[in-house]
């Protein structure tokens, strides 16, 4: 009875009342489906290790039940409850003692994405359909991507907005009163591995998707690398028009290769080279779209210049890889160059993101604390070479000694953090030997990024970067990875502030 009940949850407007859910973890996600859920009359149980104290006193408020404690065994008060659905917030891995619970049990386990797509009629267009949506993925680039998608699409004249992993529940975006013509969903690899648990009812059928490139990352969640990548493949199920794809990442195009796709749906590759028919790339500086007009095979649209995306500060070669991806999501919905053009003129990246945070002194400090992995900060590099690489953190199980082969040479120096310095440092000794290595020893996170801007400035001699993209998570040390990119502006701005060059520490000793 509960499995044909489920199959007809397909709607805001179908019968949830009743329905028994439980909901693992209470942050900004949990909250959005416990929130949801309520509205929509199910009884509902949360469940989390701890909450903050506003999430604490709303869910009673909103009509939940609320059980906060260990969650490495199955709770008595899951089993008493005896939930019909698990919806799961995405920071539970599949190896988790409760996913595995549910699975062995046969109850059905959604995300908070699944729980959006069912309910996404809530809030309907004009012609009654609700919004389209466009997903984005990969490894890295995923939230400028998603940004610049809806910065596009609002300058084409859609009402659109980004939400998903960006920070913005999709249910918030479901749920809001104002109501779209397209989401812009972003979407973390643990997100797409819930989705990989839909029932067919509940597949998404998304307007245009891309995985923007891949690379290896949170193997510990998933387990391995084939892993992640299936994870991250699911993106593509489904579409309906343009499946976009890395033409210079061969992953990617062969996940499009091997993607169930709606009959019609065009595979539209982009990389930094010259354009084919049916792609986005560059001519003589150009960025141009030869996908999206009647001569494909003849012509291509001016979409920007890269002398223009460089006046912007958005010329770095990731950077220009995302405009392409987005500009291919936003064409692939009828958003005309021009507007392009204009949207671009105007954006600028957001904090800790390869933002130049100082220059003083013939000292370039670039803080990309965003770069949580190595292949993100292996885009730092190669846009900065010669710098002083600051690197390292919670490696998340990766293996950065490849990264260090790779480009780690071209590095100046570096300056190595984090609490699994000793794998950099090795790694450095073993494929990088002629860069001088610094290890900041200190346990004391309000000191790390002081001793960092100590040792930069003792080893950039006149003109010179110093570049923080740490190819790991900050959670060993910080908050997060703003909070580690906050430190080291605030470490830099300190040194500025107490005369520079006066309080260099002089040359430092490298290993």
């Amino acid at each position: 009875m509960t499995e044909r009940r489920l199959d007809e949850l397909t709607s805001w407007h179908a019968d949830w009342t009743g329905l028994r859910v439980a909901v693992l973890g209470l942050s900004v996600t949990g909250f959005s489906v416990a929130d949801t859920l309520t509205e929509l009359g199910a009884e509902v149980l949360v469940l989390s290790e701890s909450a903050s104290e506003e999430y604490e006193r709303l869910v009673p408020i909103i009509g939940a039940a609320l059980e906060i404690g260990p969650l490495s065994d199955v709770p008595d008060a899951l089993r008493a409850f005896g939930p019909e659905v698990v919806i799961a917030s995405p920071g539970f891995p599949p190896s988790h003692p409760v996913i595995r619970w549910t699975q062995e049990a046969g109850i059905p386990l959604w995300g908070d994405v699944e729980l959006a797509w069912r309910v996404r009629d809530k809030v309907v267009r004009p012609d009654g359909s609700p919004a389209e949506w466009v997903l984005i993925t990969g490894t890295n680039g995923k939230t400028t991507t998603t940004q610049l998608t809806a910065t596009l699409l609002v300058e084409g004249g859609l009402r659109a907005a980004p939400c998903g992993n960006i920070g913005i529940p999709v249910l918030d975006a479901v749920r809001d009163p104002a109501g779209f013509d397209v989401l812009v969903v972003e979407l973390s690899s643990h997100q797409l591995w819930y989705l990989g648990q839909s029932a067919p009812e509940a597949e998404l059928y998304p307007y245009s998707t891309v995985c923007l490139n891949l690379a290896d990352d949170h193997l510990v969640w998933h387990g391995s690398a084939r892993a992640y990548r299936d994870a991250k493949a699911i993106v593509y199920r489904n579409t309906r028009v343009a499946c976009v794809y890395n033409k210079a990442d061969a992953a990617t195009r062969e996940m499009v290769e091997e993607a169930d796709v709606v009959d019609g749906a065009r595979a539209i590759g982009f990389d930094l080279g010259i354009p084919g028919p049916s792609d986005f790339g560059i001519v003589e500086g150009i960025l141009a779209d030869r996908a999206f007009l009647d001569d494909r095979a003849n012509s291509a649209l001016e979409l920007t210049t890269i002398a223009d995306l460089e006046r912007a500060g958005l010329s770095a070669p990731h950077v220009v890889q995302n405009i392409l991806a987005a500009s291919a999501l936003a064409r692939s919905l009828g958003v005309e160059p021009e507007a392009i053009a204009r949207a671009l003129s105007a954006f600028r990246m957001d904090a800790h993101r390869i933002q130049v945070i100082a220059r003083h002194r013939g000292i370039t400090w670039v803080d990309d604390s965003k770069a949580t992995n190595p292949h993100a900060a292996a885009s730092s590099l190669r846009a900065y070479p010669g710098a002083v690489w600051v690197v390292g953190g919670d490696l998340k199980g990766v293996d950065i000694a490849e990264l260090v082969a790779d480009v780690g040479s071209t590095a100046r120096a570096a300056v190595v953090i984090g609490v699994e310095r000793a794998e950099v440092v090795a790694a450095f000794a073993r494929h990088a030997p002629a860069v001088p290595v610094f290890e900041v020893v200190t346990g004391d996170t309000g000191e790390v990024m002081n001793r960092v801007v100590e040792i930069a400035t003792g080893i950039v001699d006149g003109e010179g970067t110093v570049l923080l993209a740490p190819a790991a998570a900050s959670f060993d040390q910080f908050s997060s990875y703003a909070d580690r990119g906050r430190r080291f502006a605030e470490a830099v701005q300190g040194w500025i502030d107490r005369g520079s060059a006066h309080d260099a520490g002089g040359s430092p000793e490298a290993h």
